[in-house]
C-alpha cells in the first residue's frame, strides 16, 4: 500500500525552538514576546532566513547561542535546536564570543529613509552629517548605506533591514520627531559629538560665516538693520541668522543633552 503523501512531508519536518531577548522583542507579536518559540521548518534552513522570517532584521543582532554555542549567520538550523539571539550589547563584554555585528564605522554618518525627514534636520542641526530625500528609493538607500558611503541606515521599514547588503542599521521605535532624536543619540551614544549648528538642515552641507555686506541683497532689509552674524550654506547657499528660531533650536539641544 503506498505511503500517504502527508505523513511523508510531516517526517521531513523539523522544529527548533527561538527565544529573543531585551529590545528585539519589539519586532515580534505580543504572545510571542518574551517567551519561548517552537517553529515548524524543512530542512535546510539557514538561521538567519529563519529569523527574520520570525520578523526580526540581522542588523539589529549581536549574537545568536545554538545549544549554548555561538554561530553565524550562515548556520543551518538543525532539528531540536534551541536558539538564543541577542542584540547588540552596550556595556557587557562578550568579546571571546562570536560578534554578528560587524566593526563599527570610523566615521558616524548617517542615511534616513523616507519617513523620517524631521529627523534628519534634527540630526543636522545637530552636526551630523544626514543624507535625505523624499524621492530616494530602497536601492539607493542600500547603496549608500553599505556600498558608496558606509553610512548607518535609520528607517522605519523593518523589511528593508533584512535585505543581505545592510550591514549598518537601525529600526527607529519612536514615531514623533524629538522622541526619535533623543532615541538615536542614546542608541549610538552620540551626545559628546554634538557640534550644532555646522551643517545645514535642508541639505546637510556644511555652513560657514559669510560678511554682512556679501549678503546684503539676499535677506530682508530688517534682518540686515537687526543682525549682524551671518553663516551661508556652502551647498544650497541658504542663510542663516541667530533670530527667534536659534533660541529655540538652543532650547531643544539642552533638552536632549541633560
Amino acid at each position: 500500500m503506498p505511503a500517504n503523501p502527508d505523513t511523508l512531508f510531516a517526517i521531513q519536518m523539523a522544529t527548533a525552538t527561538f527565544r529573543f531577548y531585551e529590545e528585539l522583542n519589539d519586532f515580534l507579536p505580543g504572545p510571542r514576546r518574551k517567551q519561548d518559540i517552537v517553529v515548524e521548518f524543512e530542512r535546510h534552513n539557514s538561521i538567519k532566513d529563519m529569523i527574520e522570517s520570525l520578523g526580526v532584521p540581522h542588523t539589529e543582532i549581536d549574537l545568536i547561542l545554538v545549544n549554548g554555542k555561538t554561530v553565524d549567520f550562515s548556520y543551518i538550523v538543525r532539528d531540536q535546536d534551541r536558539i538564543s539571539v541577542y542584540p547588540v550589547f552596550e556595556s557587557l563584554d562578550i568579546s571571546p564570543l562570536q560578534r554578528l555585528r560587524p566593526e563599527a564605522l570610523r566615521k558616524v554618518r548617517f542615511v534616513l529613509d523616507t519617513h523620517l525627514g524631521k529627523l534628519a534636520k534634527y540630526m543636522r542641526m545637530l552636526g551630523f552629517d544626514t543624507l535625505y530625500s523624499n524621492s530616494c528609493d530602497d536601492a539607493t538607500l542600500v547603496k549608500l548605506s553599505c556600498l558608496a558611503e558606509g553610512r548607518i541606515l535609520l528607517t522605519r521599514d523593518i523589511g528593508l533591514l533584512k535585505r543581505k547588503m545592510i550591514t549598518h542599521g537601525y529600526f527607529v521605535r519612536e514615531t514623533r520627531p524629538r522622541s526619535q532624536t533623543r532615541e538615536i543619540l542614546k542608541r549610538f551614544d552620540l551626545r559628546g559629538m554634538i557640534k550644532p549648528f555646522q551643517r545645514c538642515v535642508h541639505c546637510n552641507s556644511e555652513i560657514q560665516a559669510v560678511p554682512k555686506e556679501n549678503i546684503a541683497d539676499c535677506v530682508p532689509a530688517g534682518i540686515l538693520r537687526d543682525f549682524d552674524d551671518f553663516v551661508i550654506c556652502s551647498g544650497c547657499r541658504h542663510i542663516y541668522w541667530k533670530g527667534s528660531h536659534y533660541d529655540r533650536m538652543l532650547n531643544f539641544i539642552t533638552m536632549l543633552t541633560q
